[in-house]
């Protein structure tokens, strides 16, 4: 299955939205549900790139 962002940019949105933007903002500008921001939030938060790259 091919994945539309990688492992960098998701931790990147999940970065911005510790930031302060809401996650509704973030879907829109992404292009995602506010499901799919919630399970990438599951499972890549508090994670670094550095991190996101040992799963794989």
């Amino acid at each position: 299955m091919k994945r539309r962002f990688s492992d960098e940019q998701i931790i990147g949105m999940i970065k911005e939205y510790k930031a302060g933007v809401k996650a509704q903002e973030l879907c829109r500008r992404y292009g995602i549900s506010d499901a799919t921001f919630y399970k990438y939030k599951a499972k890549f938060g508090g994670m670094n790139v550095s991190d996101a790259k040992k799963l794989w």
